[in-house]
């Protein structure tokens, strides 16, 4: 058996046995990829007596050539599910991963995530999920908080009707307020992901978020997935749900929206609600400047 069978049999395990969406399935097979390059493995046992300390030198290679903290932790994930698989595969009485703790970062003042543990947030409650339509749901409510600002209450109160989403999405807010927010074509694609896969129709009056029992999906189920995504990615406590939509006021911000525009998108009664977004980006900006600038700490 080669190395490139092993990739197509884990490849294939992931979409159509586990039915993970393709960009979970992209994110496990490269991290699969790059281990057994490094490691030069070539059959099912000898992935599966990969151990810790292989593992942890393998990861601090990937954090040698830049691989951040999030990242690194998501890797760590993936290639924990590739060595459990390839246990079963070789008839190992053993069938767990060895036990490694991904990095940790320090805690710190509350902060919006960056894009990419936004990105990697999302597409690990997918993977960490136990049945594949509920991944597929927790992904989609995640990307609908971060990609279009929505609150949490918002995103759960979408029904049926919005199962196919267009360029933007009409959303009630508090005090009944209506607004148009923009959708990301990886957020609509999420979306039809999670439409397809949900076992309980998704008819016009009813939630388009369902729990396992096919009831409306409640905040806390939406609120355990990211905490059990947040701890695997060793991100702070205050990577919650909640926290997308800071990120996605954060990053337009940074990027140039001016605060009238956001205000209309968050849906802020007053102006004064959506200032707070100029503080956190300056902070944002003055960390980057010491971090970068070799005077600053003496400024």
């Amino acid at each position: 058996m080669s190395g490139a069978e092993l990739i197509t049999a884990w490849r294939d395990h992931l979409a159509d046995a586990r039915r993970r969406s393709p960009h979970t399935v992209r994110a496990y097979v490269d991290a699969a990829q790059r281990l057994i390059a490094a490691q030069g493995l070539a059959d099912w046992a000898s992935v599966a007596r990969v151990e810790a300390h292989a593992l942890r030198a393998h990861l601090a290679q990937r954090r040698a050539e830049g691989l951040g903290n999030a990242s690194a932790a998501r890797e760590l994930s993936a290639l924990k599910a590739f060595i459990t698989f390839a246990k079963a595969q070789a008839g190992d009485p053993e069938p767990a991963a060895p036990r490694l703790r991904g990095p940790r970062l320090k805690k710190g003042l509350p902060r919006p995530v960056t894009p990419d543990e936004a990105s990697n947030l999302a597409d690990l409650v997918d993977g960490l999920a136990g049945e594949d339509w509920v991944g597929a749901r927790d992904r989609a409510v995640l990307l609908l908080m971060y990609g279009s600002g929505l609150r949490i209450a918002e995103a759960l109160s979408l029904t049926g009707r919005d199962a196919t989403l267009g360029e933007v999405l009409q959303v009630t807010g508090k005090g009944g307020k209506q607004r148009v927010v923009p959708v990301l074509p990886i957020v609509r694609a999420a979306v039809a992901e999670y439409g397809a896969a949900c076992p309980w129709p998704l008819v016009p009056e009813a939630p388009l978020f369902r729990g396992a029992k096919g009831g409306p999906l409640s905040p806390g189920m939406v609120q355990r997935a990211m905490a059990q995504a947040r701890r695997a990615l060793g991100l702070p406590d205050t990577a919650t749900p909640h926290a997308l939509r800071h990120s996605f006021a954060t990053h337009l911000l940074s990027a140039g929206a001016d605060l009238r525009s956001l205000q209309e998108l968050l849906g802020h009664a007053s102006l004064g609600s959506t200032q707070i977004y100029t503080k956190v980006d300056a902070a944002s900006l003055l960390a980057n400047y010491r971090a970068a600038h070799p005077r600053a700490a003496k400024r």
